[in-house]
């Protein structure tokens, strides 16, 4: 059995990539068993169906590729600033976001349902806790526009309302997130830092509002895969 194997991109419908896909698979020796159809998108078309032409544009793959690249070194600095329990910097499938989530540790409200596309039962066992999760998202058709976001489950009261760093940051009502445009960051003349800035703000808004034992949940930004000495005890 190979233990690699590759599918050379280029344009393609997606039902074309969709069974290289699943034959490649087939190849390493697993099984490609999932749903099929796209979540988070309106009348969506299952892949195995989809047999219009698509393009494909290699240099912008590239610069999103690189774009990601230096994001997940962000998040990972933010995640190691928080000692409860945290997602790993993850590729969200659905809306296709790069995201990291810290949780208070206790119960949340039964989510309600009903996102687009998304099974209820993925989504309530996503916000079965607390979350305060923040991401980087490329946008839809209703968002033209690159954007990180931050948004807290459930959410304070006067989360809305809360003023949050840096400059152009803001909240937006229809999707009840906090959003910075990736050109705020991409023209910031420190743009790692000014993402640590939103990443921190809108979660210190969330934790604040929401009390949740930040003494206990945080803990001083350490290094990436580098465990901190244990502090003895007196």
């Amino acid at each position: 059995m190979d233990d690699r194997a590759e599918i050379p991109l280029g344009a393609m419908a997606v039902a074309e990539f969709h069974t290289q896909f699943r034959d490649l698979i087939e190849r390493l020796g697993g099984t490609p068993e999932f749903d099929g159809r796209p979540n988070e998108i309106a009348n969506a078309i299952p892949f195995g169906d989809d047999r219009q032409p698509r393009p494909y544009d290699a240099e912008a793959v590239e610069r999103f590729f690189n774009a990601l690249v230096r994001i997940n070194r962000v998040f990972h600095h933010f995640r190691t600033g928080y000692i409860g329990k945290v997602s790993p910097v993850h590729l969200f499938w659905g809306s296709f976001d790069l995201a990291v989530t810290r949780f208070s540790g206790r119960p949340a409200p039964l989510h309600p349902g009903g996102v687009l596309g998304l099974p209820d039962d993925v989504t309530r066992e996503a916000y079965s806790h607390e979350v305060s999760s923040a991401g980087f998202w490329p946008g839809d058709g209703a968002t033209t526009f690159p954007a990180f976001y931050s948004y807290a489950y459930p959410s304070p009261k006067s989360f809305a309302d809360t003023q949050v760093a840096p400059r152009g940051a803001y909240y937006d009502r229809k999707l009840q997130e906090f959003l910075l445009p990736y050109e705020v960051v991409r023209k910031s003349t420190e743009p790692e830092q000014t993402l640590m800035v939103f990443l921190e703000s809108t979660y210190r808004a969330a934790a604040d509002l929401g009390h949740w034992d930040r003494e206990a949940l945080e803990c001083p930004i350490g290094q990436p895969l580098r465990p901190r000495p244990l502090k003895r005890r007196e």
